[in-house]
């Protein structure tokens, strides 16, 4: 699928560069297996959805995180979705693409298992697209400065989403009950110890370039299909704590 080739004229890589430092057969491997998992995941909650009652919203969710990320690891997969970056790397623009509608998923589907306000949401969400933006913008930058200066801004609003998480939805879930608290303790958990990594991988692939590309792929693979396929088990493992949740919430409103 992809392979270490020769630059010509017309390809999107620095100048500079004769060759580009590509994914190898080890990272195709790491695409494959995340497509494939992805990919399952996203039909095994679509056939969930028809026995579903007051969980439909958690699992719509759980189909477009998965859904979304098949197709992006479909494009890595092909060839498509890369470009070069400075360093003569490899850089998946496809990943962030990914990122940018399936994080706020994420966090759209932890808010409403909590039961948090639409406000809190929408700010965790407003956060998090602007953590994505500034990762891919560090990543591209050719200027060392500018692209710690965005790292920075990126860590400056991961850390309230972070709070967000471990603290206001949690307030909010455990006003729901205990057995909705600890459903959403485990599943925000996951997501922040995971989501925790992904800087850690940007910062020695896409940041000092000390990573091979391949073991990038891998990394960024593995965190992918934990926080968003097991996620989704987990999530689907809550259904009848979550269905009373959910009947209870739209009796409220009633």
């Amino acid at each position: 699928f992809i392979r270490e080739e020769t630059m010509t004229d017309s390809a999107v890589a620095p100048s500079a560069c004769t060759t580009i430092e590509e994914v190898g057969s080890t990272g195709v491997g790491a695409l494959t297996i995340a497509f494939l998992v992805l990919g399952v995941s996203t039909i095994v909650f679509i056939a969930r959805v028809g026995s579903a009652t007051a969980q439909k919203r958690y699992y719509y969710c759980s189909i477009f995180i998965c859904g979304f990320a098949t197709m992006a690891y479909f494009a890595m997969l092909s060839g498509q979705g890369w470009t070069a970056i400075a360093g003569c790397r490899q850089f998946f623009y496809a990943r962030y693409v990914d990122w940018a509608i399936t994080t706020p998923l994420i966090l759209l589907e932890l808010g409403l298992i909590a039961g948090a306000e639409p406000a809190s949401i929408a700010a965790a969400i407003g956060a998090d697209v602007v953590m994505v933006f500034s990762g891919y913008m560090g990543a591209v930058s050719v200027v060392t400065t500018v692209k710690w200066f965005w790292f920075l801004i990126g860590i400056g609003v991961f850390v309230p989403v972070l709070y967000t998480l471990a603290v206001t939805f949690r307030e909010s879930a455990v006003a729901k009950g205990s057995e909705v608290a600890d459903v959403y303790g485990k599943v925000a958990w996951l997501t922040i110890v995971l989501w925790i990594v992904y800087p850690l991988v940007w910062l020695f692939s896409e940041g000092f370039a000390s990573f091979s590309v391949s073991f990038e792929v891998c990394a960024y693979a593995l965190v992918d299909i934990l926080s968003k396929a097991v996620l989704g088990f987990m999530v689907m493992s809550a259904h009848d704590t979550l269905g009373v949740a959910g009947n209870s919430a739209s009796r409220e409103y009633v």
